[in-house]
Parts: C-alpha cells; sequence; structure tokens
C-alpha cells in the first residue's frame, strides 16, 4: 500500500496521506497551503474539490487519516473512476520518447478498452500514438492520477505506467491524437531544461530516474 496519494485537480496536487507521512512531506498550512486532518465527512471532500475549482492560486492540499484506505475509497466516491495505461520508453541509447501536444509535452497513453489488462492497454497505445512496432513490455513504474470535468460530471483518471524497451528507429506521430512533434530526449537534461510538460508526467519521469523517491513536487 502506498505511503500516500497524489492526485492532481486543476493542477493543483492534493496529497491523500496519514498523520506520520503527512509530516514526512514537510508542507507547512499557509494561505496557499492547506494542512488538516480528514474527519471521515465526504462533504468535507466536496468542499475541499470546490475550493479548488474556484481558487487557482492553491500551491497544494493535504489531507490525512490513520486508515489511508478508508481516505482514499472516499475520495474517489466524489468522481467516476476512469483507468488509462501507457508507457515511459526508452531506446538502446537510454533516450526517452516524448511528445508535444496540446500545449504541452506528454508520453504515450491512452484509456484501457473493455477486456484488456493495463500491460495490453499501456503497449497498444504506445504503438497506436508513436507507430513504434516493436516495444517489449518491461516493469510497473508508477500510478499517476488527475482530474476533469466532462459533461458536469468530475473524473478521477488512474493511469497505469509502465516501463517499456523498443529497437525502432522510425517514429510516426498519431496526428488524429494532436500530437505535433515526436522526440528521443536525455530525460534528466530535458526536465532540467524547464520544458513545459505536464506535473503528471513529470513526475512519471522522475519516478523513472529515480525509482523508489518519494516525490512531494508541486510544480
Amino acid at each position: 500500500m502506498p505511503q500516500n496519494y497524489k492526485i492532481y485537480h486543476n493542477g493543483t496536487p492534493v496529497f491523500l496521506t496519514t498523520p506520520e507521512a503527512a509530516k514526512n512531506l514537510g508542507f507547512q498550512p499557509d494561505k496557499f497551503t492547506h494542512v488538516a486532518p480528514y474527519v471521515g465527512k465526504k462533504k468535507v471532500l466536496r468542499q475541499y474539490l470546490d475550493m479548488l475549482d474556484k481558487n487557482k492560486n492553491l500551491r497544494a492540499v493535504v489531507l490525512y487519516h490513520p486508515d489511508l484506505e478508508l481516505l482514499w475509497n472516499d475520495f474517489q466516491s466524489c468522481f467516476k473512476v476512469l483507468e488509462a495505461a501507457g508507457g515511459y520508453v526508452e531506446n538502446a541509447q537510454n533516450e526517452l520518447l516524448v511528445f508535444y501536444r496540446r500545449g504541452s509535452w506528454d508520453m504515450p497513453k491512452g484509456k484501457i478498452d473493455p477486456g484488456e489488462t493495463p500491460e495490453q492497454a499501456a503497449v497498444r497505445e504506445v504503438q497506436e500514438e508513436t507507430g513504434l512496432v516493436h516495444v517489449t513490455l518491461g516493469p510497473f513504474l508508477t500510478h499517476t492520477y488527475h482530474t476533469y470535468e466532462q459533461k458536469g460530471e468530475r473524473i478521477l483518471k488512474k493511469t497505469w505506467w509502465y516501463r517499456m524497451q523498443t529497437t525502432d528507429t522510425q517514429l510516426v506521430p498519431q496526428t488524429e491524437e494532436d500530437i505535433e512533434e515526436i522526440l528521443w530526449v536525455a530525460p534528466k537534461a530535458w526536465l532540467e531544461s524547464g520544458v513545459l510538460v505536464y506535473s503528471n508526467i513529470r513526475d512519471v519521469i522522475e519516478q523513472g530516474l529515480y525509482p523508489g523517491t518519494l516525490f512531494r513536487d508541486i510544480g
């Protein structure tokens, strides 16, 4: 079981955790950072979500409870939960595959189809979005969570990420998915260059570079 769950809501990280793990995260409460115990009332969670919808200046929200799974289940009950899968794809030079779409850098991922396992969906999405043919599935890397609204309904998307390897060199971006450019990059230097990348994608890359590290980044 994880020490905490990190969910991006409108780009703001929401940490669900235990009292002890909350201390390890190191956040100090102020007008831009909310740190509070969860009192077991789902309406309080909805109030936090409403607050995040209205206040774009918040840096982080940390909610803690001794029973992390109870907190997590209550949080999920505020949403329709969808699952997706994607790939942290490396070539023979240990370069990482990234692409640009909809104003930010991203990595291949997509919804899990009925009857698919997360592993199957991850490989399929990589192949469809990048044109790669020979993709070797590696170990599970991490989960990411982000929320959005669709037709007035709150959606929580859980994405399964897997390491993958390929020997292919030809890349064909899937233009119908709005992919404009696709590249192989040295991940550490690329992140440090200040590129605009989704926060949850940055988390995946950091997990790939530093496995097992607990990130509390708020970028």
